[in-house]
């Protein structure tokens, strides 16, 4: 295997960074005008670059707060931008950029690492597992019908592109995470929705509404008018704070003069939409795919954030990339340690970052060969003590 220098990328650069990585998704480079937009997403120290004579791989990361099963927020690095360059792949580029990034991570006390993997078969050998889950639907408008006991919903203001990139992330961080896989929004976050907005072909459209206590959710649209297609919105992010805000925002949604069709992507696959109409078939579902890949970092840490509901069960964690994780672990009602006990369940970091948020039950996993059974019954009290309230759910694309 080759050697590569890998290093942290200097400001100046980023550009060169952002450029190879659109390469590897087949995208022209950035323009001055885009490149100027980016700035902002880059968090300082958080890129970087592999080098052979020049630049072949790059990945960076910003950091986050992930909120687990139970309601405790972690530390957590939100890993994007990762690519290498088509002449130097396969020649172990992409695992030297991985290791330098955990190493980074450690050092910082990141529990765990979450990314929206572009192919299903890079990221699994190091240690990445599906965490997340979502599903994409559509509504049609045409006759889709919200029933008689629908909340009217309060006052829906529609805000310009200026107003909306002043008051959304104040009206983020005030909203509840009431899915495990959520986080937190840092400004670089932001400064790249603020470059998917104004970048944008069709105009991104934001609204608020306003229940009795105040801002309490906002949507954000663009519609598609392609004669002689349907005339198709597309909700890009839904965020509300309680029943009477997600009627209120469906309600508007719905009501959009000269739209055939509502599309929404990457939504919660518990969400109750289907319900808000007279006939539930005229919301269909046309995909239920992985939405955030998850690597627990510091299994131990990560192991003692969440809680835990049932009977105690010793797992074993099997982590070849970072075999510090590798071990022995109690888990119960009163947390999660490192224990010297012999194991009921046996599986690897990936399998367990599927089973740590509730996108997958441990019953499933030792089906599908994911995880191996040590004891009686360790599946069915895994199932148990990992269960969650709400499905897995990130819902803040990077």
């Amino acid at each position: 295997m080759n050697e590569y220098t890998i290093r942290t990328l200097d400001p100046a650069e980023h550009r060169a960074a952002a450029d190879l990585f659109r390469g590897t998704l087949h995208l022209k480079n950035l323009t001055d005008e885009e490149a100027g937009r980016g700035r902002g997403i880059h968090q300082p120290g958080r890129t970087i670059g592999a080098f052979d004579e020049e630049m072949v791989g790059t990945l960076r990361s910003f950091d986050a707060e992930l909120t687990v099963p139970g309601g405790r927020r972690v530390p957590m690095a939100a890993v994007t931008g990762v690519g290498v360059r088509s002449d130097r792949t396969r020649r172990g580029v992409m695992t030297a950029l991985m290791r330098a990034q955990f190493d980074g991570f450690a050092e910082r006390g990141v529990v765990a690492a979450s990314l929206y993997a572009s192919e299903g078969l890079i990221y699994s050998r190091f240690g990445y597992g599906v965490g997340m889950l979502a599903r994409i639907y559509s509504i049609n408008t045409r006759r889709a019908r919200l029933h008689d006991n629908v909340a009217a919903g309060g006052e829906i203001t529609r805000l310009t592109l200026e107003a909306a990139l002043e008051d959304l992330p104040k009206l983020y961080d005030a909203l509840p995470h009431t899915h495990p896989g959520m986080m937190t929004r840092s400004v670089h976050w932001w400064a790249g929705f603020e470059q998917m907005c104004r970048g944008s072909d069709d105009p991104m459209i934001t609204v608020v509404h306003r229940g009795e206590d105040g801002l309490d959710g906002f949507a954000v649209y663009s519609v598609r008018r392609r004669w002689p297609d349907p005339v198709v919105l597309s909700v890009e992010a839904l965020e509300y704070a309680n029943p009477g805000a997600f009627a209120g925002l469906w309600r508007y949604l719905l009501s959009v003069d000269l739209v055939d069709e509502v599309k929404a992507y990457f939504r919660p696959i518990d969400e109750p939409v289907e319900l808000l109409l007279t006939d539930p078939r005229q919301c269909t579902t046309s995909r239920v795919e992985d939405e955030c890949w998850t690597r627990l970092v510091d299994v131990e840490a990560a192991l003692a954030a969440r809680t835990y509901t049932g009977e105690p069960l010793v797992i074993e964690v099997v982590d070849d990339f970072l075999p510090a994780n590798s071990g022995r672990y109690r888990i119960s009602e009163d947390g999660a340690a490192r224990t010297g006990e012999p194991a009921a369940l046996r599986l690897d970091v990936v399998a367990l970052a599927m089973l740590y948020f509730g996108a997958r039950q441990a019953s499933a996993l030792v089906t599908a060969g994911r995880a191996e059974v040590l004891a009686p019954g360790a599946a069915e009290a895994a199932d148990l003590l990992f269960g969650t309230r709400a499905r897995a759910w990130c819902g803040t694309f990077f």
